[in-house]
């Protein structure tokens, strides 16, 4: 029994057009698009017919940075991957990949079972897995080449974090060697840990133990020198460098200059970068805690770089780095010692409404919110024309958008598993009304119509940005 849907009368915007048409969906897939009134398109029969007069017609979001359940700290990110993934879908994002661990001392395999185990059966939308990879030796380099096959085609290293995820330099350049050669992506958080590390102990031993000293410890210039070094690292082992959540003017700086070289260096930033700083990191009493997370927040003054990169290409993503921790119980481990602070804020829901807002704002075109949200995480991680565009033959992962629509930003009304938002109190215009992940309704007008284990596993090609 093939099943059909039809959208009509919307705007349908993608990362290259945008057109009034109506789109045919047949056994979950986009079987056709037709301009909307014509007779091509009142031909076409359904079961279900959806009305998106005055809407956009957007692909669904392609997040590229998510951590559900991730052990941090001495606790776990807030979110299972079934509240994670729900929540991702009321905010118009259709497809996450998140990140396996391999835990020193073990395989690489070990950590992508683990991990699996966790999501199967338990998600809303569509997922994939990247690869942190944390103990670098010569098996691990063997399956590197396994993963690569077998649709795990990224692989996360950190000069940050000595004893839990850090790699030097010789096991950085090492696993960029074997992903030049077998076509992986390597995904770097770019800072000096082994120098914030100084830095904080100096910190505490002087009694700065406020959150808002997080910031100050994690400098942008250790951010800047560590994004350089990952560029030269790569540079030198011919492989391609994909940085992660960028903050820092300074970083962005060195990736224009990479990018002018001709390099295949690609780089991410999140919306936290984008509209939060160091004033709240700094907000009084404990608040500011809600705000750590690594790389730290910025003075305001980065923002505009940030934006600007946006335009410029010199950033190509905008992911959430979603790891939620609740600020009761989580958050307070780190009271009277922010090194202690869990990293990580929620954000897998506000990604697309802060950026349509930024289309609003005068900030990005529309055509640019659905590249740096939908398209361009999509064919960077090996997933595109299946995900992140709306073409025949492409996963019927589409959203109804209401461009007029009008909301707060609150803990009371979001869907993630976590005691507060990051954007309490902001008033966003755009909200998502409608979403299908492969045809199927997951969120229908405003309501939750989606079901665990309706997400499948996603395996992934290589980066299609290289040659």
């Amino acid at each position: 029994m093939s099943s059909r849907t039809v959208i009509r009368n919307g705007l349908v915007v993608t990362a290259s057009d945008e057109i009034h048409a109506d789109v045919l969906i047949e056994d979950g897939r986009i079987a056709a698009l037709a301009a909307s009134g014509t007779p091509a398109a009142e031909a076409w029969t359904a079961e279900r017919s959806i009305d998106a007069t005055g809407k956009y017609v957007i692909p669904g979001g392609v997040d590229v940075h998510t951590h559900m359940e991730l052990p941090f700290g001495g606790t776990f990110a807030s979110d299972t991957f079934e509240t994670g993934t729900r929540a991702a879908a009321w905010g118009g994002t259709t497809t996450i990949v998140d990140f396996a661990v391999q835990s020193v001392g073990h395989t690489l395999r070990e950590g992508l079972d683990a991990w699996h185990a966790k999501a199967e059966g338990n998600c809303a939308i569509d997922y994939g897995f990247h690869m942190i990879v944390s103990d670098v030796n010569e098996e691990t380099l063997k399956e590197m080449d396994l993963l690569v096959e077998e649709g795990v085609t990224s692989f996360k290293q950190f000069m940050a974090y000595p004893g839990v995820f850090y790699s030097d330099d010789g096991q950085i350049l090492r696993a960029m060697q074997r992903s030049a050669d077998n076509g992986g992506l390597i995904m770097m958080h770019a800072e000096n840990g082994i120098a914030i590390d100084v830095l904080v102990e100096q910190a505490l031993a002087r009694g700065e133990t406020d959150p808002r000293y997080h910031g100050e410890v994690r400098k942008a210039l250790l951010e800047a020198e560590a994004t350089h070094r990952a560029i030269r690292l790569a540079q030198v082992a011919g492989a391609p460098l994909y940085v992660v959540h960028v903050s820092a003017m300074e970083a962005v700086a060195e990736l224009a200059r990479a990018r002018d070289e001709g390099l295949n260096v690609f780089g991410e930033t999140c919306p936290q970068y984008l509209f939060l700083s160091t004033d709240n990191l700094a907000e009084p009493g404990f608040e500011g805690a809600k705000y750590v997370c690594s790389t730290p927040l910025r003075p305001r003054e980065h923002q505009a770089k940030l934006w600007q990169g946006l335009r410029t290409n010199d950033l190509q993503v905008v992911s959430t780095d979603h790891c939620p921790f609740c600020f009761v119980g989580q958050k307070e481990l780190g009271r009277g010692d922010f090194s202690k602070i869990p990293n990580g804020l929620p954000g897998v829901e506000n990604r697309m409404d802060l950026l349509h807002q930024a289309v609003v704002d005068g900030r990005i075109s529309r055509r640019r919110w659905i590249e740096i949200a939908c398209a361009t995480p999509a064919r960077m991680f090996g997933m595109y024309p299946k995900k992140g565009t709306i073409a025949p033959g492409a996963d019927a992962d589409i959203v109804v958008y209401d461009p007029h629509a009008e909301q707060t930003v609150s803990a009371e009304t979001h869907h993630m598993n976590v005691d507060y938002s990051a954007y309490e109190g902001r008033r966003i215009t755009g909200r998502v009304e409608t979403v299908l992940s492969r045809g199927e309704p997951v969120i229908t007008e405003r309501e939750f119509t989606g079901r665990a284990g309706h997400g499948v596993y996603t395996p992934r090609s290589t980066c299609q940005y290289l040659n």
